[in-house]
């Protein structure tokens, strides 16, 4: 289990790294829009085949992120990646506030159904 913990926190920081790589000034604009184009990607909630399908749903992100991964760092200067690697891996290693993670789904839960509520004739309450 902690093999695969480590996987996944290996990619969650390369991901990182590659937002990063994306706002980077000295990197040109081919290797720029392919980060933009990873980092949505891992981080949209749209897939090419969707989760709720077994197996096939979450083994295309599986595959696809870290292929992507892989494909940004071998077009990407070495020491422009490494130095956001470094920044990544700082972020990766702060403490996760749960409080703030609860505040932040609570806003936008009253937000969706403010919005329901207001878009929705009010009569669904």
């Amino acid at each position: 289990m902690k093999f695969l913990r480590a996987i996944v926190y290996n990619i969650k920081v390369q991901a990182h790294a590659i937002w990063l790589c994306a706002r980077d000034p000295k990197l040109g604009w081919g290797p720029r829009l392919l980060a933009l184009f990873i980092a949505g990607y891992a981080l949209s909630p749209i897939d090419l085949i969707p989760d709720f399908i077994p197996v096939l749903g979450l083994l295309d992100d599986a595959i696809l992120i870290p292929l992507g991964i892989w494909l940004f760092i071998k077009i990407t200067p070495p020491q422009v990646f490494a130095r956001n690697l470094a920044i990544a891996e700082v972020a990766g290693n702060r403490p996760v506030s749960k409080v703030s993670a609860a505040v932040i789904i609570a806003i936008w839960v009253f937000a969706a159904f403010t919005a329901a509520y207001y878009l929705g004739g009010k009569s669904w309450l």
